[in-house]
């Protein structure tokens, strides 16, 4: 058993904790108890007044199918060769060398999704994993997490350059629909054995069986509503990725009980439909109770300024303790993983990272990074 002491514990659920141990054990979270009472016989780690927290998630990235610094033989999260390819796997194209892992983990990073890119209206299968091995099937933690989808600029500029549909918004929701009815056939079909494999099918019949969610590319409000729109129709658990303008309806999407991956917030308004980004649209979420999570979209911001970007959320006005939930416990939820990760706490996995400071103080030093109770990174390595 390790026993991590003298420091401010942050739970992730927004509280601290002072004069107390975190205890770990066989890869999962043991206790938090007084640091008068450590077990005996721990192995007892001192963390010097710095902080423990749970490891960081990134609920919105690229990482290993955007590999950095390659260029396009690296380029595998855009399967450009039809605007709707639901039978693709973000799986298969992720390679856990890229350096950006090793960016993860010195960052404090533990857990991330990984997605397909934004080209195609339907775009593929995603995955969660930890930041830390050789082999990628041993990183997995979900396998698939979500289905992609994307409205709006993307894909219209995408397949609108080649003079093929979708060139307009109403052409990408038309596609989507496409594609839903044909799986809502499909399945039929099989049931009644008059079908053959359709990979792509089966991939969306994971969605329509409410297996796994769509998690929707959508940045402009009537965007936002488009999916909303959609999910309505077709009965399929949504979370919607950027969010950017939520800020302009946030009361009809506390209706909805939706959660939202918020960012790449501290990116450059890139094109039209990010012109309205800004702090503003996770304030007024925390305003309203609402369940979300602050992404870099990796490589968009690198995933190293996960925590600057929660900091900087700060500066705008967010309380601390909010800003580190998005992070965190809330980041955990909008993947459905918050009895796994996210937060200190008994049975948890003893994913650990260890700070001079305050996580969001400018001079504040990452000392190591743990995930299933074993150190992945240490600044002194």
């Amino acid at each position: 058993m390790k026993a991590f002491y003298n420091g401010t514990i942050l739970k992730g659920d927004g509280t601290e904790v002072h004069d107390s141990a975190l205890l770990i054990d066989r890869g999962k979270i043991v206790d938090i108890v007084g640091e008068d009472t450590i077990p005996e016989d721990s192995t007892k780690i001192d963390v010097r007044g710095g902080y423990i927290t749970p490891g960081l998630i990134d609920v919105h990235t690229h990482l290993g199918v955007s590999e950095q610094g390659i260029g396009k033989e690296g380029a595998d999260f855009n399967e450009t060769s039809h605007p709707a390819t639901p039978e693709i796997r973000a799986l298969d194209g992720c390679n856990p060398r890229e350096e950006g892992f090793l960016h993860a983990l010195a960052s404090g990073v533990t857990t991330v999704q990984v997605l397909p890119g934004s080209a195609n209206v339907i775009g593929g299968e995603m995955f969660t994993m930890k930041t830390a091995g050789e082999i990628l099937d041993e990183m997995v933690i979900q396998s698939p997490s979500g289905m992609k989808a994307a409205l709006g600029e993307n894909p219209k500029g995408v397949y609108g350059g080649k003079g093929k549909r979708p060139i307009t918004r109403m052409g990408v929701a038309a596609v989507f629909r496409e594609q839903l009815y044909g799986a809502i056939d499909y399945i039929e079909k099989r049931k009644q054995g008059n079908a053959d494999v359709h990979l792509g099918y089966e991939q969306l019949a994971k969605v329509l069986r409410k297996e796994i969610p769509f998690r929707i590319h959508a940045h402009r409000a009537d965007d936002i509503i488009t999916a909303l729109r959609l999910q309505k129709e077709f009965g399929f658990k949504l979370t919607l990725e950027h969010g950017t303008e939520g800020h302009y309806i946030p009361d009809f999407l506390k209706e909805q009980g939706v959660s939202i991956s918020v960012g790449p917030t501290m990116s450059p308004k890139s094109k039209v439909e990010t012109k309205n980004k800004g702090w503003q649209t996770v304030m007024e979420f925390e305003l309203r109770n609402m369940n979300y999570a602050i992404t870099t979209d990796h490589p968009v911001i690198a995933i190293n300024y996960l925590v600057q970007s929660a900091s900087e959320a700060v500066k705008a006005g967010l309380k601390q303790s909010a800003a580190f939930r998005a992070i965190t416990s809330n980041a955990a939820r909008h993947l459905g993983l918050e009895d796994q990760v996210g937060e200190l706490h008994s049975g948890m996995d003893a994913d650990v990272v260890i700070w001079t400071g305050h996580p969001f103080l400018y001079t504040t030093t990452l000392v190591s990074t743990w995930i299933h109770g074993e150190r992945v990174h240490s600044f002194e390595q």
